[in-house]
């Protein structure tokens, strides 16, 4: 346990060989998943919270499928759209190098706070994007940050995407309604 806690603070701190250590090892996979479910349960309640059980659940279907698709466009767009002559990863090892890099994304539980919801979205938002191109950026082996910054962008766009379809089409599911939040 301690392990983990220590690398979810090091992935927070946005250190570039914690990402190293956990694309080179496959035995993280768990804890990397681990720490996008808790990432998960952190933006369900802060962001969703106030609709009950309905929004929480809403929340943490949305939240793991928009970070999947993300992860997932990141890897196909920086292995196959604009690698460098250096790219070769695999497909789990930069899921687990990005789902360390959910880690600031725990900071989204204080949107439980009233009047707070909207800057602890913003800050843990652009906080776990600047932890993921550092993740892109080690696990794809790229020499410039400014291409990690846009295999980065360009999957944000797709899974963002994919979250708003997502909202429209589950918000009438679970029967939430916009006053509720």
């Amino acid at each position: 346990m301690n392990l983990f806690l220590n690398r979810l603070f090091r992935a927070a701190k946005l250190d570039a060989g914690l990402y190293e250590e956990v694309i080179a090892d496959p035995k993280t996979m768990f804890q990397a998943m681990m720490a996008v479910f808790i990432y998960s349960a952190a933006s369900a309640y802060g962001g969703f919270g106030r609709a009950g059980v309905a929004g929480i659940n809403f929340g943490m279907i949305t939240t793991i499928a928009g970070w999947y698709i993300w992860a997932f466009s990141t890897y196909f767009v920086g292995v196959r759209l604009l690698p460098e002559a250096e790219t070769n990863v695999d497909r789990k090892a930069l899921l687990r190098a990005m789902g360390f890099a959910s880690a600031p994304g725990l900071f989204r539980l204080l949107g439980l706070i009233p009047n707070v919801a909207g800057v602890t979205l913003l800050i843990a938002s652009v906080w776990v994007f600047v932890a993921a191109v550092v993740a892109v950026k080690q696990a794809m082996n790229y020499k410039s940050i400014y291409r990690a910054v846009g295999v980065c962008m360009i999957g944000w766009i797709i899974g963002a995407i994919f979250q708003g379809l997502m909202y429209v089409s589950l918000l009438s599911v679970f029967g939430i309604s916009a006053q509720q939040f």
